[in-house]
């Protein structure tokens, strides 16, 4: 590292408090470097900060609170009803398993994914901040890499964070799993149902998110998304009787079939046998459809991201 002076002018200048010249030479980094991991972890982190508001003003962590709270709340109802009783309130079905309080966290998801996760794409592209992150160690795929990263964590919150609220607090109050193996069975379904609906909603709620520079814009087409993949596939399939693999457009009905999959509810690997036509409830849906569907939105959402990117970056 080359040494730095400063030099004073002299007389009467100096002493009366005028500006003085610093020469200040060229000195380099001599910190730690952390790299590409370092990178993609600065940008985890400082993503799932501003998704939910930390360290910004008090209007832009209310959305993302309140969407937390919608999702907990219920859970700490259910659990306070369970401790007031004193009894085993699954076992009686007064309270809802693990699997059903997802239909609980909807409208959380709901909420978050249409007025919360467009930002965090939209915002680096309108404040210009994305070519300053390319100008780092972070490539185009570590950039999108570790924004998906960050948005998949945040969800998890609302995906996992009260059903695993559920499970400690019915252990202690002895609503809970019998056994350690089952309590870890129950806390591996809790885990593997929550990434798994994350990672589809993150994967719809940014490609949506990437076609525009306007956050208004990315809100509306990420609802209009959710809600009319809801109402027009329920249409089509319980109204016109049309085939029940039209579910697959469905986000909130696809995710739920999956997370019953993992819960062990469904059918085995097969459509049902019969005259050959597939069911007509959604429980129905043979297991590897349900896991192809749900993978084809994760595969079709990061291909749109990453489309809509590297023409982004071809223009700068």
């Amino acid at each position: 590292m080359s040494e730095s002076t400063d030099s004073t002018p002299s007389g009467a200048a100096a002493a009366d408090g005028a500006a003085q010249i610093l020469d200040q030479r060229y000195r380099p980094y001599d910190g730690s470097r952390h790299g590409l991991a370092g990178a993609m972890r600065a940008v985890i982190v400082s993503s799932m900060r501003f998704t939910l508001g930390l360290g910004r003003p008090a209007r832009h962590k209310f959305l993302p609170w309140l969407a937390v709270v919608v999702a907990l709340v219920p859970a700490i109802v259910f659990v306070g009803i369970a401790t007031v009783l004193d009894i085993d309130l699954i076992s009686e079905n007064i309270l809802p398993e693990y699997h059903e309080y997802y239909g609980c966290i909807q409208a959380a998801l709901f909420f978050f994914c249409g007025i919360v996760v467009p930002e965090i794409l939209v915002a680096d592209r309108r404040n210009g901040m994305l070519p300053l992150y390319l100008s780092t160690p972070l490539r185009l795929w570590s950039y999108l890499a570790s924004k998906a990263a960050a948005v998949t964590v945040t969800l998890a919150v609302i995906t996992m964070g009260p059903l695993l609220f559920l499970l400690v607090a019915y252990t202690v109050e002895g609503s809970g799993p019998a056994g350690i193996g089952d309590w870890l069975t129950v806390l591996v379904r809790i885990l593997g149902s929550g990434i798994a609906i994350a990672a589809t909603m993150t994967a719809a709620s940014l490609a949506i998110s990437s076609l525009t520079d306007r956050r208004a814009f990315a809100v509306i087409g990420v609802i209009l998304l959710l809600l009319g993949s809801s109402l027009v596939t329920s249409s089509l399939v319980e109204t016109a009787e049309l085939d029940s693999r039209l579910y697959a457009f469905n986000l909130f009905e696809i995710g739920a079939a999956l997370k019953d999959r993992i819960y062990g509810i469904g059918p085995p690997l097969q459509f049902p046998d019969g005259d050959g036509a597939p069911g007509r409830r959604l429980s129905e849906l043979a297991t590897w459809f349900v896991l192809s569907a749900n993978a084809a939105w994760v595969l079709a959402g990061g291909a749109v991201v990453w489309w809509r990117y590297r023409r982004i970056e071809a223009t700068q």
